[in-house]
């Protein structure tokens, strides 16, 4: 049952008593049936299914314990909450025994009974959300696969921000889906009949960002050899969604406020505004309040986009997501490849929960796209992840991982460039590390084991810059040095690798 239709039982043998509850939960704005006997209760349940049921336990026909014992028997979901004169403990014991929520004896006044009320039904609303998302590993929600806690809280967001015209700010690190997340929000919504437009704002070179948002009319710059809707104007009647929205330089953040503000745009080289209405999903792997402090991302655009906040969780907090994921992934890879892989083996699983997924989903694919690539099936063993991601080796008491196929950060075709990257700072403070397959140190035992600074150096930009997608600014700013450094090394390093 929804929110929508969720509705009220009333079993009071008074009248005068069950309008006086009725007219103590007005304000919940429910719809409130009554029954005076356990008969028309009985055939009010069956017609209108209600989700809270207010029962008094002496009725003329019948106990209120034998429509407890029938609601159960029929596998109810009701709320049960128990009103009587005639409390005792042994009542309450009994009533609660057969599966009443709450009890309360007369008199008591509104307050006590809407407050009542009212936890019955978020507890059915969270019940209801939680059969919803549980069950077999691979459970879906959009194309989203995986019911943790974590994701069931982002499910939940979704369900009530999708109805909405208010824009969404979805944050959360590269690979989490939170392109998936926004298509769920355009799918769930009432703009689900209109298009779906992405921008990615960081892929997108700053002089043609302007045009592919907005449109351009012929003529307006070289190359413009005819006129050409933006993204806004596509996106018109459906949702726009705005990727890493953090990279948009300041003076088009200029220009996007005024279109949100306004509901128009004025494609480059026209005079004339274009009436535009859209709904904004916007993204980004960055703190969007660090970025307005630091005087990247104008605050008045930050409070017209941050209405409704979503934060993706990493992989490596949603627990045994990573296998449903993972199943789903060798299935989908099996059938591209022509392999018969259908399983997991226990060690496999227990190797893929013990890794930290830097890389996330993208990661994921990437290990199991690898391991189906190299291996025949029907089972994904210890030994064929030992192969692309390395033991898990103890060193100095931690845990730490040699992983070959690192986080790919640009999809399936990065795995060449990111079996080169070594240990991120974020994963060196975290119980497991990282390390490239061609220098993976064994368990330490003397001074020999101590590498080169050079080289540990070397190892951390690399990773930086592969997490980063390739983007040598970015990758400086997470390591808090100027980029001109990072250049000057990777400079010298080609040359010696040359």
């Amino acid at each position: 049952m929804t929110e929508n239709n969720a509705n009220i039982l009333i079993v009071e043998d008074s009248p005068t008593l069950a309008m006086t509850y009725r007219e103590y939960m007005r304000s919940l704005s429910l719809p409130i049936h009554m029954a005076e006997t356990g008969q028309k209760a009985l055939e009010l349940i069956e017609a209108h299914n209600p989700t809270v049921i207010l029962l008094d336990l002496k009725l003329p026909d019948m106990d209120g314990i034998d429509i407890l014992k029938k609601l159960n028997a029929a596998g109810s979901d009701a709320r049960v909450i128990v009103i009587t004169a005639h409390g005792s403990v042994t009542v309450a014991v009994e009533a609660m025994r057969e599966g009443a929520l709450d009890f309360l004896l007369k008199p008591f006044n509104a307050e006590r009974i809407v407050t009542t009320v009212k936890n019955a039904l978020e507890l059915h609303r969270l019940s209801h959300l939680v059969e919803q998302y549980k069950g077999r590993p691979g459970k879906k929600f959009g194309r989203f696969i995986g019911d943790s806690p974590p994701m069931q809280a982002v499910y939940r967001m979704i369900e009530d921000c999708a109805p909405s015209r208010a824009s969404v700010f979805i944050m959360g690190q590269s690979g989490t889906g939170k392109e998936l997340c926004a298509e769920a929000i355009h799918q769930m919504g009432p703009r689900k009949s209109g298009r779906f437009v992405t921008l990615n704002c960081a892929a997108i070179p700053e002089n043609l960002m302007e045009s592919e948002i907005f449109g351009h009319k012929k003529g307006a710059f070289t190359g413009a050899t005819a006129d050409r809707e933006g993204a806004a104007v596509a996106a018109s009647g459906g949702t726009l969604f705005l990727d890493e929205i953090c990279e948009m330089p300041l003076d088009l953040q200029t220009k996007l406020l005024r279109f949100i503000q306004t509901g128009q745009v004025v494609p480059v080289g026209s005079n004339t505004p274009v009436d535009v209405d859209v709904r904004f999903v916007c993204a980004t792997n960055r703190t969007p309040w660090q970025e307005v402090e630091a005087g990247r991302f104008r605050e008045d655009l930050y409070y017209r986009l941050h209405v409704v906040p979503i934060h993706l969780p990493p992989l490596k907090d949603r627990g045994r997501d990573i296998l449903a994921i993972a199943q789903h992934l060798l299935k989908a890879y099996a059938a591209e490849e022509h392999k018969d892989f259908s399983q997991i083996e226990a060690a496999a699983e227990a190797r893929l929960l013990a890794h930290s997924w830097p890389g996330n989903v993208r990661e994921l694919g990437n290990v199991i796209q690898s391991t189906v690539v190299l291996n025949e099936g029907p089972t994904l063993t210890y030994e064929m992840l030992t192969r692309m991601m390395g033991p898990v080796i103890s060193v100095s008491g931690n845990t730490h991982t040699n992983t070959q196929g690192g986080p790919n950060e640009g999809g399936r075709g990065d795995m060449q460039k990111s079996a080169h990257i070594g240990a991120s700072p974020q994963s060196l403070q975290s119980t497991e590390t990282t390390l490239p397959h061609a220098q993976a140190p064994s368990p330490a035992t003397g001074e020999a084991d101590i590498e080169p600074l050079s080289i540990s150096e070397r190892r951390l930009i690399e990773r930086a810059v592969a997490l980063s997608g390739g983007k040598v600014r970015k990758a400086a700013k997470k390591l808090e040095v100027n980029p001109s450094t990072l250049y000057r090394k990777i400079k010298e390093w080609d040359a010696e690798d040359a």
